[in-house]
């Protein structure tokens, strides 16, 4: 799943308002400054499950299990008309993300969305809590 692509060459790159992070893996992340993006972003009011709700339903399971969707927003992709307003600039290149990158307003309520088309039987028939 590529995340991030390199658009451009470090040649014009001077200001730089990204980082990268290394895990002890040896895998790493770019992490970018969308804040300014996000000024100009309509806010998702998709509901978000509140904790005490979730918990109360959780109090009446007879079996309880959990997933754990490791990097989940990225499993959503982003317009392509979206793309060019999601690029970041790093010493070594200018890049734009091809999912939905972490630090977006909307990117929690974007996610809740997708879990809850997927899981939507299983949430009306009360077998699970997302």
């Amino acid at each position: 799943m590529d995340v991030i692509r390199k658009i451009g060459n470090n040649e014009i790159v001077k200001n730089n308002t990204s980082i990268l992070i290394t895990w002890n893996d040896g895998k790493s992340r770019l992490c970018g400054d969308l804040r300014a993006l996000n000024n100009y972003t309509k806010a998702d009011r998709y509901p978000i499950p509140r904790i005490p709700h979730a918990l109360e339903k959780l109090a009446k399971a007879k079996y309880l299990t959990k997933m754990d969707f490791m990097k989940g927003f990225n499993h959503n992709g982003v317009k392509q008309n979206s793309i060019k307003l999601l690029r970041i600039i790093y010493h070594m290149g200018i890049y734009e993300y091809t999912r939905m990158p972490f630090g977006i307003n909307n990117a929690p309520a974007h996610f809740q969305r997708m879990m809850d088309t997927i899981f939507q039987e299983e949430i009306f028939e009360g077998w699970m809590v997302v």
